[in-house]
């Protein structure tokens, strides 16, 4: 390591070195006064766009409530979805590609289509305006460049892309243009030292967003044409430094985003807006506070079962394929800490790789004993085995994990009875239990079940056990105890 590498740094002391945090010279809650500019907007006021976002995996939906999600785009469905009473009031939707569990390839023709679809639609709705934003990993996982890369050959070139992976709920900061992940103990670890960097297919060694642009585009974006809102600008100068500066910026640079407190992102974004309205178009490359951030929604407080009137009489599910280490860890609690009131069922990985009979074999076991325990009340755990088979590239290793997704969903579409919620551990899994295992088209965010950890409805009569709580669980997110709290929460 190079001694002007980033090191990790206190978490406390690094915050109360910074400038304060900006407030509004008339007091007002900068959240309330995004809202109030989505809602005023006219067309003598230049209309502000509707914002679609497309998420790379389901998590990006945790920081919001009162917001559609969809699992499919085509033209019809994104019509109606662009003037419906939702996205009226929530100022845009979701769209869920999971991305990031496709080779880049097929990322690439996935996200083009996304969009040639939403011109399409939108223009059936009167040349309707919208903005993007390409919603991905805090820990900077992701298909990139390639994915706004795809979405400017669509849309066309935008003045600037943000990039903004700041996360509050999943303690990821970004100060002095380095990404941090705080690790539950009151350290902020440079992204590029901590496991996600070690993705086997999405890995990185930059920790400063400016040089990781460099690294993830392997040189063809220059870091003369990376930039930056520095917490200066944005906590000292305010909206008006933001938009003064974003109206300022060459034409096709990527701006990083520092913020170390959501209000830093509000008045970010307060500065888009403003420039937008003189005439700058700006994509995005976001973790979930921008979105919800630019959409003006306030967080509210988690579900509680009492809200949910969740059926007592039968047990919950929670189905978990991520490996990251968090995960790992919230699942080790959650075993420990439950005791007898939990049955778990560990898949074994090898046996899925073996053979599609093997892979059987294992899944039919699997929903037996998961049918059996459910109907008597007891919550079960269905998780993979914890040694992590990767393969010897990264195409090999993206293969792995669809196989084993495949096993997951099969095991969800094969169970008979319906349990009290379900809980789907990791991005990839919970996209695929969605939408392959409770054939979920639209579905509502109505909140979440723990700070950062989304839940949602879908009322669907062709979803599988309409109206069930479905709570998607972030690999990387919450202390080791959350997941335990939230299944120990919500017991019969």
């Amino acid at each position: 390591m190079a001694p002007s590498d980033p090191q990790p740094i206190p978490l406390k002391q690094t915050l109360s070195s910074l400038p304060p945090i900006y407030k509004d010279k008339d007091g007002l809650n900068l959240r309330t006064e995004i809202k109030s500019r989505l809602t005023s907007s006219t067309s003598t006021t230049k209309k502000i766009p509707l914002l679609v976002i497309l998420d790379d995996d389901p998590t990006g939906t945790q920081t919001c409530h009162d917001i559609s999600v969809l699992t499919v785009w085509d033209i019809a469905t994104l019509s109606s979805t662009f003037t419906s009473d939702t996205t009226r009031k929530a100022g845009g939707f979701f769209i869920l590609t999971n991305s990031r569990a496709l080779h880049p390839d097929e990322c690439r023709t996935l996200v083009e289509e996304v969009c040639q679809n939403l011109l399409q639609a939108a223009k059936k709705q009167g040349d309707l305006q919208f903005e993007v934003v390409l919603r991905s990993d805090s820990t900077l996982r992701g298909h990139f460049p390639l994915e706004p890369e795809a979405a400017e050959d669509v849309l066309g070139k935008a003045n600037a892309w943000i990039l903004a992976p700041f996360f509050l709920q999943g303690g990821r900061y970004t100060v002095g243009d380095v990404h941090y992940v705080e690790d539950g103990k009151g350290t902020l670890v440079p992204a590029g030292l901590t496991p996600f960097a070690k993705d086997a297919t999405f890995g990185y060694t930059s920790s400063n967003l400016r040089e990781w642009v460099v690294e993830k585009s392997g040189g063809r974006i220059g870091l003369d044409r990376v930039v930056s809102l520095s917490l200066e600008d944005i906590r000292v100068g305010g909206p008006t430094k933001v938009a003064e500066l974003l109206m300022g910026f060459e034409k096709g640079v990527v701006v990083v985003v520092n913020a170390a407190a959501e209000e830093d992102m509000d008045v970010v974004v307060l500065g888009i807006l403003e420039a937008a309205s003189k005439g700058r178009r700006f994509l995005y490359r976001s973790g979930a506070a921008l979105v919800s951030s630019r959409l003006g929604i306030k967080p509210i407080a988690p579900k509680s079962a009492d809200a949910l009137s969740l059926d007592k009489s039968v047990g919950g599910l929670v189905v978990a394929g991520s490996y990251v280490p968090k995960t790992t860890a919230q699942l080790k609690v959650l075993r420990e800490k439950s005791g007898g009131r939990l049955t778990t069922i560990v898949v074994q990985v090898g046996e899925l790789l073996r053979s599609e009979d093997a892979a059987k074999k294992v899944i039919d076991e699997a929903v037996r004993e998961a049918e059996k325990e459910i109907q008597r009340g007891q919550d079960v755990l269905i998780m993979t085995s914890r040694d992590l088979i990767t393969g010897k590239d990264e195409r090999e290793s993206l293969d792995i994990g669809s196989v084993v997704a495949r096993s997951l969903v099969r095991f969800l579409q094969d169970l008979k009875t319906r349990p009290r919620y379900v809980i789907a551990k990791g991005g990839i899994t919970s996209s695929d239990m969605a939408t392959k295992g409770l054939k979920m088209k639209c579905a509502t965010v109505v909140g979440q079940a723990a700070p950062g950890v989304p839940l949602w409805e879908c009322f669907e009569e062709t979803s599988k056990w309409a109206g069930i709580p479905y709570i998607v669980f972030p690999g990387n997110v919450g202390s080791d105890d959350t997941l335990f709290q939230v299944v120990d929460g919500w017991r019969a």
